[in-house]
């Protein structure tokens, strides 16, 4: 049987500074009519790469240097544009990694669902608005007319990404390219998507590439997995063999690297209360004089985080997480009150701000591109008292050479971005770090030696953690206790042990049910 997708053979490279760095290196699989493909690898090892080169919108400094990518046997590379037209879009469909960025933000999401309809299929204008709400309430969202008529910044993340899947599929293609769909979302929000996505799998036959770095993810989803290793293919074989058996030694790396709840990695006994949120809520807009008052983000929050304790924060997508730790760090007003070691915090000063510090999700918006990692990290050191000549110690600290000192952000990888991002907040010697998403862009093995990093530092320092994150698997490793949000309430609050014998709330059951596991059957 001719394969649906054949890579044969393939190199790539980007021309830089005058030379071809490699990509893809004599690279080959095959896609069989209504496979599913898994694709993993570390950052970096060619997997996005492979996608535009089969979509055939690879950027002008790529140099393909041998090989052939065909579909249903008619080779891509030798197609002009006016040919490739046809094919992508409609035969073969992409579903990115950030919704945001995939739709415009200037046009409604309807007026952009039209136009694919239109584009590839041919309706006319009636028939494809009939066709954009059939097909949005086939993807499970409430209300097509009024999502049509919204602007992407005005559906939530979840919902954008339904959006997408429903438009690729809508084309009815032959094969779908999905590139880490479901890494910016919640485990609930991540689970329904995987779902739909199999149901219309089932439904129209297509074969699909599925790319990602969650390894468990890709272990529920796929036919047969794919291992690449800076643009090598060291491994293939079916999915329910190949981390439970692998015959190469990277393979097995990425799945011990997993996070696996009952290999737990802290030890120590948190100490007295450290910082005490009494009824902390958050309100976003200003009051009406006519209609009703804006809800709040935030609820009537209240816990208190221990000295030297981890405290984990989990939820959905919306329920007030991150919210929660703007609110802690000053950076939206709140209404209620902190206590600091028993103190009540009235205005967030200098004591508070050097004693609570935050490490953001996204490294490149919080370094600064235009100041040298040293000048960043000796800021802190500035502004609480301490002597800029522990820049280069503090950089050791995060496993870093001290001559980074002179390099700017754009230097650096994903990982050592996030690296000095931590470097900078314990320059202030933090007794409490804020944690928010900070490993959720981050491959599967430069998260676990980011957190190996975290608790390193925290037996080193003492330092307490508040950890926001949607990897209940990773959570459930660290966390001395599991803080639950939902709607921004606090829903729960366990410990890790409490939570796995069943004594946690309803909704604390379905965020775990609806984690993916990496079962290695009798792996140590």
């Amino acid at each position: 049987m001719t394969p649906l997708l054949a890579v044969e053979d393939y190199t790539l490279g980007y021309r830089v500074a005058g030379a071809v760095r490699p990509v893809l290196k004599r690279l080959s699989l095959a896609v069989a009519p209504g496979e599913v493909l898994g694709l993993v690898g570390e950052s970096g090892s060619g997997k996005s790469s492979l996608a535009a080169a089969i979509m055939r919108a690879l950027p002008r400094n790529a140099r393909e240097e041998g090989g052939r990518i065909a579909l249903e046997g008619q080779d891509l590379r030798g197609l002009p544009e006016r040919a490739l037209r046809p094919i992508r879009g409609r035969r073969i469909g992409m579903v990115f990694q950030d919704p945001s960025a995939a739709l415009n933000p200037t046009l409604t999401i309807g007026r952009q669902v039209r136009e694919v309809l239109r584009l590839h299929r041919g309706l006319n204008p009636a028939a494809a608005q009939a066709e954009a709400l059939d097909i949005l309430g086939h993807v499970g969202l409430r209300d097509p007319a009024a999502i049509l008529r919204r602007y992407p910044h005005q559906v939530s993340g979840g919902e954008k990404q339904r959006v997408l899947i429903a438009t690729a599929f809508a084309t009815r293609p032959e094969l779908l390219i999905l590139d880490e769909p479901t890494t910016a979302l919640d485990v609930i929000t991540g689970a329904r998507i995987l779902e739909l996505f199999a149901t219309l799998l089932r439904e129209t036959g297509a074969g699909a590439l599925y790319i990602s770095h969650d390894l468990a993810l890709v272990a529920h989803v796929s036919d047969r997995i794919a291992v690449l290793r800076s643009g090598r293919l060291v491994e293939q074989g079916a999915a329910r063999q190949i981390f439970v058996a692998p015959q190469h030694a990277y393979t097995r790396e990425l799945a011990d690297a997993v996070p696996r709840p009952e290999r737990r990695l802290t030890q120590s006994t948190p100490g007295p209360a450290l910082l005490e949120l009494d009824g902390i809520g958050v309100t976003y807009g200003r009051k009406r004089l006519f209609g009703p008052a804006p809800a709040p983000t935030v609820r009537e929050v209240s816990f208190s985080v221990r000295e030297g304790e981890i405290l984990g924060v989990v939820g959905e997508s919306g329920s007030g997480k991150s919210t929660l730790a703007r609110a802690l760090t000053g950076l939206v007003p709140h209404a209620d009150r902190l206590r600091l070691r028993g103190a009540v915090v009235g205005r967030m000063g200098r004591d508070y701000r050097r004693a609570v510090q935050v490490v953001f999700q996204h490294p490149d918006a919080s370094l600064n591109p235009r100041h040298t990692v040293g000048s960043q990290i000796a800021r802190p050191l500035r502004l609480f008292g301490g002597d800029v000549r522990e820049v280069p110690r503090l950089l050791e600290q995060v496993r870093l050479p001290a001559d980074y000192a002179r390099r700017y952000p754009h230097q650096l990888s994903g990982g050592e971005k996030q690296r000095v991002a931590i470097a900078r907040a314990f320059a202030a010697r933090p007794a409490l770090v804020i944690c928010d998403e900070i490993t959720a862009p981050l491959d599967v093995s430069v998260q676990a030696t980011v957190i190996e990093l975290l608790l390193e530092l925290h037996r080193l320092h003492g330092t307490a953690y508040l950890f926001i994150t949607h990897d209940l698997n990773l959570v459930r490793q660290i966390a001395h206790r599991i803080a639950v949000m939902q709607a921004g309430r606090l829903m729960d609050l366990q410990s890790d042990t409490a939570i796995a014998a069943g004594e946690g709330a309803p909704y604390t059951r379905a965020l775990i049910d609806a984690s993916p596991r990496l079962d290695l059957g009798d792996r140590p």
